[in-house]
């Protein structure tokens, strides 16, 4: 049995082949998770995107593309996708209704993060806005981000928070969460940025590993980390093509396949099937046997009527961002070696992937839909 899956397993993620993925991708990009960002102008939205991301050249408008009318869109990683963040711009100016570009973004927000200067209290325009997405939209996930909090101090400051607070409970409800930064400190840290990303990473897992900061303990672990996001990338596409009956059959391993090709080509290993073949033997008859049963299963139970199409594609969703993550991790680390020629060790490698793959399914943010 362990020989046929493996066998099986050659055959569905064939590295000598270069699937067309363009469906699959074109798919992923139309259906990313997205973070609707609500704020007047000045609130900081393009300097909490400039420290999610660590680019300090982005601002509304450079990078972002028109959605709406007045709305701004920008994909991040941008070569790669994996998130996308929307701004309705101009709350507060004169003549500006933002009701259409609400009633448009509504349909493709996962979570809206508020965006208020601890030290102004005029939110008029902003409360205006969120009440009608509160109304409009299926959203249920709010963040609620205190910005330049270190210009009050102690009473003045928690004070200013809470009635910002109680804004937007008077509208969202008490379900919602909130963080106080500051991004203008003299040591050029931003203040209480760890719990920044940990509450943004409870609304998108997934932006937990792109904005993470990491110390690496080896050169190895370094170098995973400059092909993480194109491995997390692939991993949202298998995913998110996953999420349709059948289709995860065939576009799940030819997914896996282009990653595995990429990674060799940047660590410099020649991709062919010898050295796929020695990847999964590597990783262990039992990973072959599991893969191949279980992408098959997913799929069968995606067919059954209203579950399959909900439950049954979220999970089969959350596993294929899992094992490609996983997939990927335990390839950089057999490429590295390789590349370097050092011995492999098969334990080691098999930890890696089981680690990275619930690492990915938790990140998928499939799992809590």
């Amino acid at each position: 049995m362990a020989k046929f899956s493996f066998d099986k397993l050659k055959a569905l993620i064939n590295p000598s082949k270069n699937p067309d993925l363009t469906v699959a991708e074109e798919f992923q990009r139309q259906n990313l998770p997205t973070l609707w960002l609500l704020g007047k102008t000045g609130a900081g939205k393009s300097t909490l995107l400039q420290a999610i991301t660590g680019n300090s050249a982005i601002e509304v408008g450079n990078g972002f593309q028109p959605c709406t009318l007045t709305a701004m869109s920008y994909d991040f990683p941008e070569s790669l996708p994996l998130i996308r963040f929307l701004d309705t711009r101009g709350l507060g100016e004169a003549d500006y209704d933002p009701s259409a570009d609400i009633a448009e973004l509504a349909k493709s927000g996962n979570a809206v993060v508020v965006i208020m200067k601890v030290d102004e209290q005029e939110q008029s325009a902003v409360e205006s806005a969120l009440k009608k997405i509160h109304k409009k939209s299926d959203i249920k996930h709010l963040l609620l981000i205190h910005t330049a909090v270190l210009s009050l101090d102690g009473a003045d400051r928690r004070h200013a928070m809470q009635a910002n607070e109680h804004k937007v409970a008077n509208i969202w409800g008490k379900n919602f969460a909130s963080v106080g930064v500051d991004f203008v400190v003299e040591d050029g840290e931003i203040y209480n940025y760890d719990s920044l990303l940990s509450e943004l990473a409870k609304l998108l897992p997934v932006l937990g590993l792109l904005a993470e900061h990491k110390e690496h303990a080896t050169v190895e672990e370094r170098n995973f980390h400059q092909c993480e996001k194109e491995v997390l990338w692939y991993a949202g596409t298998a995913a998110a093509s996953d999420l349709i009956p059948v289709v995860g059959l065939v576009s799940v391993p030819a997914v896996q396949a282009k990653m595995l090709h990429s990674l060799a080509n940047q660590y410099g290993v020649e991709w062919n099937k010898k050295t796929f073949g020695e990847i999964i033997s590597t990783l262990g008859s039992s990973f072959a046997l599991q893969y191949s049963l279980k992408l098959a299963s997913r799929q069968v139970i995606k067919i059954i009527p209203v579950y399959g199409q909900t439950v049954g594609a979220v999970a089969a969703a959350a596993m294929s961002f899992g094992t490609t993550y996983g997939l990927g991790r335990a390839a950089s680390y057999y490429l590295y070696r390789k590349s370097k020629g050092e011995p492999v060790s098969a334990p080691d490698m098999q930890a890696l992937y089981k680690e990275a793959l619930m690492k990915g399914k938790r990140a998928s943010g499939y799992e809590k839909t």
